[in-house]
């Protein structure tokens, strides 16, 4: 049972990345054509993170799974530091995703209020009413005990997403004898590059699903091919979709990109993907509240059984959710910045768990066994996530702060 958990939060993570593409766009526009190099250097590093991250679940000598989890890896690292500091690691690994999943259901809370204030726009409804609404909407996450509806409907829904941006990108073409070339420049805004970073950043993070997504392959030595494919891939699509958008509105391209579709188009548009937006929060709420029921609640494990038993939610972890759900209403609205809160994102968390950590795994345990060049790439990834991720939280809380 706990291995189809597995699968299931795995499959359901590579979908609840998806519509944060439509801010990748904007990202382009304020990083120039070092943004287009950047995309794809994310990928090529966001994949070699990844490869080094799961091969620290195994004894080398041997080929040996000796880890499950993300968390198995650090407690692992952390052993032999200092006494007790296994749990520590633990600790702080648990604290870092929490964040990460609830900064996505604030995201998806915040871009789902922009979409239905944009397809009730002439009733005139104020923002905060908007979002609300939305909050009314995810009321039922509360009592979900099973997450198994719900990734079937946002797979459609994802599948949909992927028709509308292939729309969006065919639209972008035909308006191809108008685009500003001039849109994308070599000198950039120090300040947007850093933020822009950290939004690249943050739509490739995966690491945390990794080591259960190879644990659950019938065939694990297919693991590193299949990674490198969806990298690939991932890369070419999200390169062309942003270059397109950018070159198609120039220095008018909306945080949310569908806001720049023509007004015959948009309302469907953005009607598909708030679907696609509500039906998604429910996995990354699901996670979290997983994650603080068993580490705050003495009962998790005991409501994490009677929830196959039909059962239902038990009081405790039914304020756990209301708790979390709140957190990210609250959040949606004290930063209406989408871009700014999801570079803000990917530059605390998502290099966090994306660039740095998989490198000090990987030169902690592995040492030994490294090339001088394994050890010079590690290091060079290393610096690089810490510096993009100091400075990305220092301007996106610059420019949160000044409102702008």
């Amino acid at each position: 049972m706990e291995k189809e958990g597995m699968k299931s939060n795995t499959s359901v993570s590579v979908f609840s990345l998806g519509i944060f593409v439509l801010g990748l766009p904007f990202a382009l526009v304020r990083s120039g054509y070092v943004g287009l190099v950047l995309l794809a250097l994310s990928a090529w590093v966001c994949n070699h993170t990844g490869r080094i991250l799961v091969s620290c679940l195994y004894e080398e000598e041997q080929r040996v799974r000796v880890r499950q989890s993300y968390q198995d890896i650090t407690e692992a690292c952390c052993k032999g530091l200092w006494p007790g500091w296994e749990g520590v690691g633990g600790w702080m690994v648990n604290v870092a995703q929490l964040i990460e999943l609830l900064m996505t259901c604030t995201l998806y809370l915040l871009v789902s209020t922009n979409l239905l204030s944009d397809c009730l726009s002439a009733a005139a409804l104020h923002r905060s009413v908007c979002s609300l609404l939305c909050l009314l909407l995810l009321l039922p996450c509360l009592l979900l005990t099973d997450l198994r509806p719900v990734s079937v409907l946002s797979l459609l829904c994802s599948l949909a997403h992927g028709l509308i941006s292939l729309l969006v990108m065919l639209f972008c073409l035909s308006c191809a004898s108008n685009w500003y070339w001039s849109s994308l420049s070599l000198a950039v805004d120090p300040e947007n590059f850093l933020v822009s970073v950290g939004v690249i950043i943050f739509s490739y993070t995966s690491q945390i699903f990794l080591p259960s997504l190879e644990g659950s392959m019938e065939d694990r030595g297919q693991f590193d091919t299949m990674l490198g494919r969806t990298h690939g891939a991932a890369c070419i699509m999200k390169t062309l979709f942003a270059l397109l958008a950018a070159l198609t509105w120039g220095s008018e391209t909306s945080e949310v990109v569908t806001d720049n579709l023509p007004p015959n188009l948009r309302p469907v548009v953005n009607m598909c993907l708030l679907a696609k937006a509500l039906l998604s929060y429910p996995l990354p709420f699901y996670a979290a509240a997983e994650i603080l029921q068993s580490c705050f609640l003495r009962d998790a494990s005991n409501s994490s059984n009677s929830k196959h038993k039909g059962r239902g939610v038990s009081r405790p972890a039914l304020m756990t959710r209301c708790t979390l759900l709140l957190t990210s209403y609250f959040l949606a609205l004290l930063v209406p910045r989408f871009s700014l809160l999801m570079g803000l994102t990917g530059s605390v968390t998502g290099a966090a768990l994306t660039l740095i950590l998989p490198c000090l795994f990987h030169l902690r345990l592995q040492w030994l066994r490294l090339t001088v060049r394994d050890r010079l790439t590690d290091v060079c990834i290393l610096s690089l996530g810490v510096m993009c991720s100091v400075s990305g939280v220092i301007c996106a809380m610059k420019r949160l702060v000044e409102g702008s």
